[in-house]
């Protein structure tokens, strides 16, 4: 008995053994900052048409090659197992030729390509055996999925469903001992704060994600894609803004993301004091404008702001003159 238990690996191990043979600092991610932690898994996602895709393989790229791109730094070059479920091979090859042109050779020997990925679903036994026996022969320290949705037959609105796919996905990384990027739908209607939760099954993606990236085309620069962070391990990211280059088919930073600061209710008070601002006598158009200077609100609001000042008594209306005088000297 005690002669069968001493071949066996130990499996239990003391606080002391564990911090002997743990490096005394966690290793750095393998795209930082927090993006993609080692053996981690990562979920891409947006609404359609934003790009992911096309940033995904930048990622993926810049991972073989060992390069910086987009912002983010990649501390060494990566063995990388592209599995893409959307474009034929030689379409994904042709953009894949695209963006090495800025790389050289650089990424050759480490990215590989799954070319017979679609048809296998990662939901059944037969196609999770193809993902690993792909993983083993690229040796892949990342493996991409790009979508989720064609690796499996389940129902993404059921949570049973999604927490069972999201079981293969950690047999997967397991098994291949390499880290995950996957690409993933979001829900129609999602709210500004909304990251991780915004993709679709997200209750079961929770339990599995180590970083989510959101890609969203902001109103206030439509030529530009704005990411939102949210990892599990790493410190929070703010936003930024990537812009694509056609040519290249590269993204590239384009500054931090800019928000506004929210719109607060202008109270009759504040148009008191923009007529202060003006004189004891305005006429209605310079004074919404003064508001909306004053306050940084829509013209609507500066509107209704005079209408309720007028109800409240805090100004009169000259319809006669039609000019607008502050009630104490009317």
């Amino acid at each position: 008995m005690k002669q069968g238990a001493a071949q066996n690996p130990t499996v239990v191990l003391s606080l002391a053994q564990l911090l002997a043979e743990q490096p005394a600092e966690p290793p750095p991610g393998w795209i930082e900052p927090g993006l993609l932690p080692a053996q981690g898994i990562l979920f891409v996602g947006g609404e359609p048409k934003v790009g992911k895709s096309l940033l995904v393989a930048n990622l993926a790229l810049a991972l073989a090659a060992g390069q910086d791109r987009a912002g983010f730094a990649v501390p060494a070059a990566r063995r990388v197992l592209v599995c893409q479920f959307e474009l034929p091979v030689a379409q994904f090859v042709s953009r894949l030729a695209a963006m090495r042109r800025s790389l050289g050779t650089a990424a050759d020997q480490n990215l590989l390509v799954d070319t017979r990925a679609m048809g296998h679903l990662l939901s059944a036994p037969q196609g999770l055996q193809h993902f690993l026996v792909a993983a083993r022969e690229a040796s892949a320290e990342v493996i991409v999925l790009d979508p989720l949705y064609s690796t499996h037959d389940q129902d993404e609105n059921d949570t049973r469903s999604m927490a069972a796919l999201c079981q293969s996905l950690l047999r997967l990384r397991d098994a291949s001992r390499a880290a995950l990027i996957v690409v993933h739908h979001v829900r129609k209607s999602i709210g500004r704060d909304e990251i991780g939760r915004a993709f679709r099954g997200s209750s079961a993606l929770h339990a599995v994600g180590d970083s989510y990236l959101l890609l969203t085309r902001p109103s206030a620069s439509p030529a530009a894609v704005e990411l939102r962070f949210q990892f599990r391990y790493a410190a929070p990211l703010g936003p930024r803004l990537l812009e694509l280059e056609p040519q290249s088919l590269w993204f590239s930073a384009a500054g931090a993301a800019y928000h506004p600061r929210p719109r607060r209710k202008v109270e009759p008070e504040d148009v008191t004091q923009a007529l202060a601002g003006i004189g004891q006598q305005a006429r209605h158009n310079q004074l919404r404008d003064q508001i909306i200077r004053a306050t940084e609100c829509s013209k609507r609001t500066a509107q209704l702001a005079i209408q309720e000042a007028c109800l409240t008594g805090g100004i009169v209306i000259n319809i006669v003159a039609l000019t607008i005088t502050s009630s104490k000297t009317a």
